[in-house]
């Protein structure tokens, strides 16, 4: 029977120099000092007090064998429901929960996909509220948009999310939702300006603009599609916002992202000490750091007076009262005048009894 030590025997055991057999039972005091003095042990000693696993960073992205799509409607039936698959319904399912709770979506609006294999992709049905979803409303489809599986419809704006899909194959997840601030700036046709806020710079890159196209057509997943290969988050004129990540995870973020920098950028336009831009030297160091996170950013080769161009952007006028009263000097216009006083005596005669 194995033999119980306490953090009494331990310490006499330390003492003396003598190991710590291998098939001890440690109590939990003693499990504790023995943790505490590991370096100090011999090998069989620190062997029984093992390290904790190194700190690590999730991966929820989605990874599967090139080539090995299910073909039969048996097999992509089973692949539908497996674990994995389930798993990240749940997932999504989660995202759907949350960019409602943030007021980004409204009665059946956004949706969200996942790519799963070569000609696979996961999404939400048409004509559901993101914040109620449950795993097995959703659908699976190909890349052309033929659904595969699933009991509920599949949303047709899943076309615009393909069309990045196809041109980018770093994007394995989309969001597509309508946060206000961020639609907003599509409301008004205004690209947010760039080179403000470092986080901005890192995780969002330049955000791109896509001209509008009527929501769930082939052209406008054409125009969204072309606008997503160097831009993850991509603003749509009087539409709302698509953004695209390695996982599900990722692109939520983005859209989390956009928003408050758009609200951000919309407080510090009314503002009177301007916006003041990031040097480009330092922009160059934040596209290397992006760059080093696995993200694409397609100002890498730009020219210096490229990175920041925000010309365009012009904050909303803002009215206020005249800083200072017209000059006292100046003459009243002659013209003016007389008209002034030809409707005043009308006016005048009106109002006199019995006319």
């Amino acid at each position: 029977m194995p033999k119980v030590i306490t953090a009494q025997d331990l310490e006499t055991l330390l003492r003396t120099g003598a190991p710590v057999p291998e098939d001890a039972l440690l109590t939990p005091s003693a499990r504790d000092l023995l943790r505490s003095r590991a370096s100090l042990l011999p090998r069989t000693a620190a062997k029984a007090a093992a390290a904790p696993a190194a700190p690590i960073v999730p991966d929820f992205e989605f990874k599967w064998t090139p080539g090995g799509d299910p073909k039969s409607p048996a097999d992509i039936e089973a692949f539908f429901r497996s674990p994995a698959i389930e798993e990240l319904k749940r997932r999504m399912c989660d995202i759907g929960r949350r960019i409602w709770e943030k007021d980004y979506v409204d009665g059946n609006g956004g949706n969200i996909t996942v790519r799963v294999g070569d000609n696979l992709v996961l999404c939400t049905p048409t004509l559901i509220s993101k914040g109620f979803m449950r795993p097995e409303e959703l659908c699976l489809i190909d890349l052309d948009g033929k659904q595969l599986a699933g009991t509920r419809k599949r949303t047709s704006e899943a076309l615009t999310h393909l069309g990045i899909m196809k041109r980018q194959p770093a994007a394995k997840a989309c969001v597509h939702a309508h946060p206000p601030h961020a639609t907003a700036f599509a409301v008004a046709g205004v690209r947010p300006p760039a080179c403000l806020i470092p986080e901005a710079e890192v995780f969002l890159g330049e955000i791109g603009y896509a001209r509008y196209q009527t929501p769930g057509t082939p052209e406008n997943a054409n125009e969204v599609g072309q606008e997503g290969v160097d831009h993850q988050c991509v603003i749509m004129e009087n539409h709302g916002v698509i953004v695209w990540g390695k996982d599900v995870e990722d692109a939520y973020w983005k859209m989390e992202n956009v928003d408050s920098y758009c609200k951000t950028v919309w407080i510090a336009s009314q503002l009177r000490g301007g916006l003041h831009q990031i040097s480009n030297d330092k922009v160059r160091d934040l596209i290397a750091l992006r760059k080093k996170l696995g993200m694409p950013d397609n100002r890498d080769g730009l020219k210096e007076c490229e990175l920041c161009d925000n010309s365009e952007f012009q904050p909303g006028v803002v009215c206020r009262p005249p800083t200072s009263a017209p000059e006292s000097g100046s003459a009243p216009d002659p013209q003016i005048e007389a008209l002034v006083t030809q409707i005043t005596q009308q006016i005048m005669a009106k109002l006199k009894p019995g006319s």
